[in-house]
C-alpha cells in the first residue's frame, strides 16, 4: 500500500504547537554540530545492512555530538548508533530526523534552524535498498501531536483546569481520534518497508514512560490529571503501534514497561526522558543519553543478539 499524494501545507496544519519547542531545540542543537552525512554501502549479499527510520525519539536531538542536518538533531549517541555498534553491522544509514511523521517516509520532510529555512530531509525511505538487513521504526508521535500538546498542558497554577478539557469535548477525546488515525498510516509505512527491502527484518518501537501517575507537579508542571491523561494517551498510541507491527509482518519493541520509574519525574541521574526544563543535555520533553543507551539495549535484547 503506497502512502497518498499530499499538500505539504495540510501535512504542517496537524503541527500547531510543535514549532516553538523547535526553534529552541534546534537553535541550541547548532552550538558544535557535526554535518557529516551517512553514505549508502554498495550491495552485497552477506553484508548486514541496517537502516534506522523515525522521529526526534530515536535521532536524540541535542544529546551531542549530532551528526547530519542541524535540523535533524541526529545524535551520534542515539540508540541507532548505539545498536549498529553493538552489532557490528557492515553498513549503517541513519535518517532518523526530528518533527519527522509518517509522510516524511515517502516524501522531503522541510527543515528549519530557530524558525530560519534549512532546506529539506529527503524521503527517508530513500534510505532503504534491497539488500536492507534490519530496519528499525520509531514513528507516531508526531502523526498524533502528542508533543504540543504536552506544551499546552504547561499549567504554573495549580488550581487552574486541567487542560484535558480543551481536548475532550462532549465524550469525544481529539487526541484519540488523531491516535485512531495512525493505523492506517502506520500500516501503509511497513507495506513500503517489505516492498522496498524484503530481506530485513522490522522492528517498531513505542514510546517511553513519560511521567508517573499523578504527575509531580510543580518539577514537572503539569496537573495530576494531565499527567496521567498524556501518559494515557502515549499507552494508547502503542497499543496501536504494537497492533499494526503484528497486523504487517515487523516485530513490536516494547520500551514502555522496562522505561518504568525513569520517567521525567525522577532525578537527573535516574531519568531516562526530560521534562520541559532539561537537566542533562537533551531536548525538553525526550530522551537524554541514559534513555538513547537504554532503548539500544531493549532492542539488541528483541534482536536475541
Amino acid at each position: 500500500m503506497n502512502s497518498p499524494a499530499r499538500s505539504r501545507t495540510q501535512h504542517r496544519s496537524h503541527r500547531p504547537a510543535r514549532a516553538s519547542l523547535a526553534a529552541v531545540t534546534l537553535a541550541v542543537a547548532a552550538l558544535g554540530a557535526s554535518l557529516s552525512t551517512p553514505a549508502a554501502a554498495a550491495p552485497s549479499a552477506d553484508r548486514e545492512v541496517y537502516v534506522a527510520l523515525g522521529d526526534s525519539m530515536a535521532s536524540g536531538p541535542l544529546v551531542p555530538p549530532i551528526t547530519g542536518p542541524i535540523a535533524c538533531g541526529r545524535s551520534e549517541r542515539n540508540y541507532a548508533h548505539l545498536l549498529a555498534a553493538k552489532l557490528q553491522v557492515d553498513a549503517f544509514r541513519d535518517v532518523t530526523c526530528s518533527g519527522a511523521d509518517t509522510q516524511d517516509m515517502t516524501h522531503p520532510q522541510p527543515l528549519s534552524v530557530g524558525g530560519i529555512d534549512a532546506g529539506t530531509a529527503a524521503p527517508q525511505f530513500d534510505a532503504l535498498s534491497a539488500d536492507t538487513t534490519l530496519v528499525t521504526l520509531t514513528i507516531g508521535g508526531n502523526d498524533v501531536g502528542l508533543v504540543g500538546v504536552a506544551q499546552d498542558c504547561l499549567q504554573l497554577n495549580p488550581f487552574a483546569d486541567p487542560c484535558k478539557d480543551e481536548f475532550v469535548k462532549d465524550g469525544v477525546d481529539q487526541v484519540a481520534q488523531r491516535i485512531a488515525a495512525l493505523g492506517p498510516k502506520l500500516d501503509a509505512v511497513l507495506d513500503e518497508i517489505h516492498a522496498r527491502s524484503p530481506q530485513a527484518r522490522v522492528l517498531v518501537t513505542g514510546y517511553g514512560d513519560y511521567i508517573k501517575p499523578g504527575g509531580c507537579w510543580p518539577r514537572v508542571p503539569v496537573l495530576g490529571k494531565d499527567a496521567d491523561w498524556l501518559q494515557g494517551s502515549v499507552d494508547g498510541m502503542n497499543s496501536v503501534i504494537a497492533a499494526q507491527a503484528a497486523a504487517n509482518n515487523a516485530e513490536y519493541v516494547d520500551v514502555r514497561t522496562p522505561s518504568k520509574g525513569h520517567d521525567s519525574c525522577q532525578s537527573a541521574s535516574v531519568r531516562w526522558v526530560e521534562g520541559y526544563i532539561p537537566g542533562n543535555l537533551a531536548a525538553p520533553l525526550h530522551p537524554n543519553a541514559a534513555g538513547e543507551a537504554a532503548y539500544a539495549d531493549i532492542v539488541l535484547n528483541r534482536l536475541g543478539a
